[in-house]
């Protein structure tokens, strides 16, 4: 962003740099991450190297941290998507992660079943499941159509090229031409209003976080 627009976007470091500056003494950082993954552990790295600079540090949960959370977001996205056929199916893309957190998109999968969601499968980029794993089941279902969407909180990069690029390797591109006709949706999580207002109440609960401790 600040290559293309010249726009200067603070890193967590420099926000509580700031802060320190604008005499700032109490803080809440609200983490905008799908889960708790490493990018989640390196922020809170980040923020409690500094947290003896100030009287009161406190972070909040990721988006998707109780079961209930969970729910809520994935009924919220398959009312968006709307019935689907038999011989059709929802596949997913999410980022996807080294961390031990990774575990958590085979659970979002079992939680869409659980809704009674039995044609939706959950991928990830730069984890487990990957895409071919998931054609293997989807050939195994007789599924024919594909409507492709990011699980994400925005349809960046990984949405715009690796989900839905027209480059070879592109996950629309695999798909057909593996003999799926393929639909794509390019809303991220973050378009539901569900998913805000889950971030606020995660902020909320943050300020309950009693002083000697710095997370729920």
């Amino acid at each position: 962003i600040e290559k293309r627009d010249d726009v200067h976007i603070n890193t967590v470091e420099e926000a509580m740099k700031q802060m320190l500056l604008d005499g700032i003494t109490d803080v809440i950082v609200q983490p905008t991450h799908v889960i708790r993954g490493i990018e989640y552990d390196q922020l809170k790295e980040a923020v409690l190297e500094r947290r003896s600079q100030f009287e009161q540090v406190r972070i909040g949960t990721p988006l998707l941290t109780t079961s209930e959370d969970t729910d809520e977001v994935l009924q919220a996205v398959m009312a968006e998507i709307g019935t689907i056929e038999k011989e059709e199916a929802v596949v997913f893309m999410g980022h996807g992660t080294a961390h031990y957190a990774n575990a958590s998109y085979c659970q979002l999968e079992n939680t869409f079943r659980a809704l009674g969601h039995e044609h939706v499968y959950v991928g990830t980029v730069e984890g487990f499941p990957n895409l071919d794993y998931i054609i293997g089941r989807l050939k195994k279902h007789n599924i024919t159509r594909v409507h492709l969407m990011p699980f994400m909180i925005v349809a960046g990069d990984h949405a715009q090229n690796d989900m839905a690029g027209e480059e070879p390797d592109s996950w629309k591109s695999v798909l057909e031409n593996e003999g799926f006709q393929v639909t794509v949706q390019l809303d991220g999580l973050g378009s539901f209003p569900e998913t805000g207002q889950l971030f606020v109440s995660h902020l909320d609960k943050a300020e309950t976080i009693p002083k000697d401790n710095f997370i729920l």
